[in-house]
């Protein structure tokens, strides 16, 4: 199975600054790749492949300004993101009841402010620097990023925008060890919101568990109260504005604090399951 090991880059980092400019250079490659397609799309209602697209960008500066393997990476999202924009698109025609508004196809990210992911894939990471030091360097970019993982677990690592900092993630794969529990015993969990879990199983003797959603419920209304107090703001100073990096950086605060509570939360309930083992499987029931 492939895991994820998470590494967030403020801007009070050091290697910050070039991870910004690298993303800035990947912004500017989606941008022309976008124009391509979009121009040859209106032209002949096709979908420009990734192999024409190459041959139209190959030579331009944006292509040449990172990593050939950075640069063909972020050409495949972009036609892995067109191919699930077209194929809506046809079923939106059969099936518009499924959707709110037929889906647009993909525009341009802001020529200052956007940046783009960077993926890296293993044979564009240092295996030398990894087995001598313990830490990842990308071709091409003079950063080191520590981990704990060898070089036959990872992958690949991508650099992710998040707001006003960067979320390097270092993606590994690692052997599933089957745990050994009673396929007799079962458990089931309802989820709520004040209480987030209700834990129940068919183990004589167990005592059914709740874990408390409300730390969850009341951050997110405070979430919600301070972003709707900042865009009251931007509107005031501007009636067309409706962003800003102080938003970006609310809201990744409170993604970040929501997937830990409840990462934590599932963490536990797992344990608590293998401990006195419980089967695997869990009934998950959502009647809200």
């Amino acid at each position: 199975m492939q895991l994820v090991e998470q590494h967030l880059i403020r801007k009070s980092d050091a290697r910050f600054a070039v991870i910004d400019q690298a993303a800035f250079a990947a912004k500017n490659l989606y941008n022309q790749a976008t124009y391509q397609i979009r121009q040859y799309f209106f032209q002949t209602g096709r979908r420009l492949g990734s192999g024409g697209l190459f041959h139209h960008i190959k030579q331009m500066d944006c292509y040449q300004a990172l990593l050939r393997k950075v640069s063909n990476s972020i050409l495949l999202q972009i036609d892995q993101h067109w191919r699930a924009i077209l194929a809506a698109q046809e079923d939106f025609k059969q099936h518009p009841e499924k959707y709110l508004s037929q889906p647009g196809i993909p525009g341009y990210k802001n020529k200052e402010k956007g940046r783009f992911m960077l993926i890296y894939d293993k044979q564009a990471l240092g295996k030398r620097a990894l087995k001598s030091t313990g830490k990842l360097i990308p071709s091409g970019l003079p950063i080191e990023i520590e981990t704990k993982r060898t070089w036959e677990e990872i992958r690949q690592v991508r650099i992710v925008p998040r707001g006003a900092a960067y979320l390097i993630e270092v993606v590994y794969t690692a052997e599933e060890q089957p745990a050994p529990v009673d396929p007799a015993l079962l458990a089931a969990i309802d989820l709520g919101v004040d209480r987030l879990v209700a834990l129940v199983s068919n183990k004589p003797g167990f005592v059914p568990r709740l874990v408390n959603g409300r730390p969850l419920k009341d951050y997110n209304h405070y979430y919600n109260q301070q972003r709707a107090a900042r865009q009251n703001r931007l509107a005031q100073e501007n009636e067309n504005r409706r962003t800003s990096r102080q938003l970006d950086r609310l809201t990744a605060k409170r993604t970040r604090r929501v997937n830990h509570y409840l990462h934590t939360a599932s963490r536990k309930i797992v344990d608590l399951l293998l401990e006195d083992g419980w089967r695997g499987l869990i009934a998950l029931t959502t009647n809200r």
